[in-house]
């Protein structure tokens, strides 16, 4: 009796961070006495085939009574780890794990969870319970929101480290490949919400965002990866599993093929700076794919930091404006977003494709991996592409019967009118530009900053920017869909 009662009050004790998404796989109970006073205890389980992740939330009573267990963790052939008793929560994977535990492949088979106990008192009954979550498929270690609650976050969705072809100066003023954590800290610094670290093609960077998310607590590291191909470059966010890029090889005969790993992976995928060149100057950097399916395309990066810097601003023939609303125009519902392609965590922040130059606002309804690609595909977000951290611009749409934000649809009758509510601030004596299928559109503002737009016959979208007194592009803004009631 006593057993299940130490049991029951450690199961409700015990919240891994992956409960929020489903119940675990195995639950493992057991029992510390005074016999197990400095020894080891495995605690063995099966872990079938085809799993990508195993996780394990560990807890157990009788603190108050001195008990003392240190965890470590070996698969069937070998040692994967040992966190001692720093850690109540642990996941390994092939392409990461956390700090103190090794990635690598899975074996199916028997693992052993190894309890070490290095103080229990004589006449302790403590109990302990494990669970343990096996994950089937591409995705990262689900963990707990960052901030809890709706909100604008605001972050860089595109930047390189050392693992591929970011570089950095070293102490003695040399060039070396920079280190993750020099791209978390002038992320921080830049008082960004969220950045997604996309080297090309690898996974190496994972397992170092892993160690280094508990020490940035207010800034999401999101798992990305730039896919590299020679046809053109597409960010993928979410999954940490490898997914192969041979874009045009015999393993990825075709885009369809690529686009289908990324979806099974449950990744978001993003077409980078498609309208840069492609040649030797920059092989496959423009996106020539043919055969794309847009509609499982969820981003285009309409707004690139280094083709930013390239051509001398926001605007000019390496933006991706024209072809994201060629994909509208087409009948897609693509999300715009920005990035600063660095590859220079010490650049300056007045500098186009520095750390958050530009960076990408969200509206997401939480601060978390899983929280912002929701967002991200819901379509509330604006490009800021000076990379402030107070501009802001929503826009919302209605009519008698129902209401949208960006991203969002409105069924309306042909002949009927909708009204737009455009609210910006942190932008100064600007000024507002209407763009409706791709024209610029000239409506008569209101004082409040609202205009109407009168329903056609055709399926149609409508979108704002926000220009300064000059002219010059300061922020982007997603569609509104208007779809015709019949």
């Amino acid at each position: 009796m006593i057993r299940w009662i130490l049991t029951l009050v450690i199961l409700c004790l015990t919240t891994p961070v992956v409960a929020r998404e489903k119940a675990p796989d195995l639950v493992l109970t057991g029992q510390i006495v005074g016999a197990d006073h400095q020894t080891y205890k495995p605690v063995t389980f099966e872990v079938p085939a085809g799993v990508t992740r195993v996780t394990v939330a560990f807890d157990y009573s009788g603190r108050d009574q001195k008990t003392v267990v240190d965890l470590g963790l070996m698969d069937p052939e070998r040692f994967r780890g040992w966190s001692g008793g720093n850690k109540r929560s642990f996941s390994v994977a092939t392409e990461d794990a956390t700090p103190s535990y090794l990635p690598g492949p899975l074996p199916a088979g028997r693992w052993t969870l190894l309890l070490g106990i290095p103080n229990t008192r004589a006449a302790t009954v403590a109990a302990f319970v494990a669970k343990v979550f096996f994950e089937r498929g591409g995705g990262g270690a689900q963990a707990a929101p960052l901030r809890a609650g709706p909100g604008w976050y605001r972050g860089d969705l595109h930047a390189h480290t050392g693992h591929s072809d970011g570089s950095c100066q070293t102490q003695s003023g040399a060039r070396a490949p920079c280190p993750v954590y020099r791209t978390a800290e002038a992320a921080a610094a830049r008082g960004l919400d969220f950045i997604a670290i996309t080297d090309h093609n690898t996974t190496s960077h994972f397992e170092a965002m892993a160690e280094l998310q508990p020490a940035f607590d207010k800034l999401l590291l999101i798992p990305g990866r730039e896919v590299t191909t020679f046809q053109g470059h597409a960010n993928v966010f979410g999954p940490t599993a490898f997914i192969d890029f041979r874009l045009g090889d015999r393993a990825v005969p075709d885009v369809l093929t690529l686009q289908g790993l990324v979806e099974a992976a449950g990744g978001l995928f993003s077409i980078n700076h498609p309208s840069a060149p492609s040649g030797e100057a920059c092989m496959g950097c423009g996106w020539t794919a043919t055969n794309t399916d847009y509609d499982k395309v969820q981003t285009i990066e309409v707004a690139n930091g280094g083709s930013e810097r390239a051509q001398g601003g926001a605007e000019g023939p390496l933006s991706g404006v024209a072809f994201w609303e060629a994909q509208l125009n087409a009948g897609h519902r693509i999300t715009a977003i920005g990035g600063s392609d660095n590859h220079d965590a010490g650049l300056s922040p007045d500098v186009a494709s520095s750390i958050g130059r530009p960076t990408t606002v969200v509206h997401a309804a939480e601060l978390s991996t899983v929280g912002l690609l929701a967002a991200l595909r819901a379509g509330r977000v604006f490009i800021d592409l000076d990379g402030t951290r107070d501009r802001m611009l929503d826009v919302s749409a209605s009519t008698a019967r129902q209401t949208a934000v960006m991203g969002g649809a409105l069924a309306v009758r042909p002949g009927d009118r909708v009204t737009f509510s455009v609210a910006v601030s942190g932008a100064g004596p600007a000024s507002l530009e209407v763009v409706q299928d791709g024209a610029k559109r000239t409506p008569a503002f209101t004082g409040d900053r609202a205009f109407e737009i009168k329903m056609g016959d055709r399926p149609s979208w409508v979108r704002v920017n926000v220009r300064d007194p000059g002219g010059r592009l300061l922020l982007i803004g997603n569609p509104i869909y208007l779809t015709p009631a019949r």
